[in-house]
């Protein structure tokens, strides 16, 4: 069962405004990366389902969570199927994120009342989203769509609340055209834990690394 409600997990997402989104098929290296990322300030964590068996290193990487890292909030990412949602919430997943929109998932996450995140890229699929249920929408791919269309977005819908991923990168100006268009939070991979830190095993530097983004991201927010 989910250590956080779904209420936390969208408050604190708002509360910080980033979220990491991340995949190794190393526990070790997952394990390594979520402390880093917590001692930087993070407390929502996307682990995406990216590779075979990742949901056995997902179960293990959220019993280490819950031990080192208590106040963090841990969910899973490229969830295509309901199936798949249910797998992971039964290993604990405080919410879901999809790439796409998919109306079987909603109703699992509903039904559970875990946060389900699903990814959009019309008004149409964030309209029929909120129909389903989502407090916050993913704008992805963030690098096609871009800042402008979440202002256009906002503009007729500005109850909709927003978390933009792809094409968001660790930098002043980027970070502050995503958030004067209107978004609340913003997720980072490969541009957050860079993959020459990761091969030398450089958690220091992946630590530092994402404190100074966060600190880039109060600054822009602010």
């Amino acid at each position: 069962m989910a250590r956080f409600t779904r209420l936390q997990t969208y408050a604190k997402m708002a509360e910080t405004g980033l979220v990491p989104v991340f995949y190794h098929a190393n526990l070790e290296v997952c394990q390594q990366v979520l402390a880093a990322s917590y001692r930087a300030g993070v407390r929502v964590f996307e682990f995406t389902n990216r590779g075979d068996f990742a949901h056995e290193i997902f179960g293990a990487l959220n019993k280490f969570a819950a031990q080192h890292c208590p106040n963090m909030i841990l969910g899973a990412g490229t969830v295509f199927e309901a199936g798949t949602a249910a797998l992971y919430m039964q290993l604990g997943a405080c919410f879901i994120v999809s790439p796409v929109l998919k109306d079987d998932v909603a109703i699992t996450c509903n039904r559970r009342k875990v946060g389900w995140i699903p990814g959009c890229a019309t008004m149409g699929e964030v309209s029929r989203a909120e129909e389903l249920g989502a407090e916050v929408v993913k704008i992805f791919p963030g690098d096609v769509v871009g800042p402008a269309f979440v202002k256009s977005l906002l503009a007729p819908m500005p109850w909709s609340t927003v978390m933009v991923t792809g094409g968001v990168k660790p930098e002043a100006d980027n970070l502050k055209a995503w958030f004067q268009a209107g978004v609340t939070c913003v997720g980072l991979g490969s541009q957050l834990v860079p993959a020459d830190l990761l091969k030398n095993q450089d958690y220091a530097g992946i630590e530092n690394h994402i404190k100074t983004t966060m600190d880039l991201v109060k600054q822009v927010r602010s």
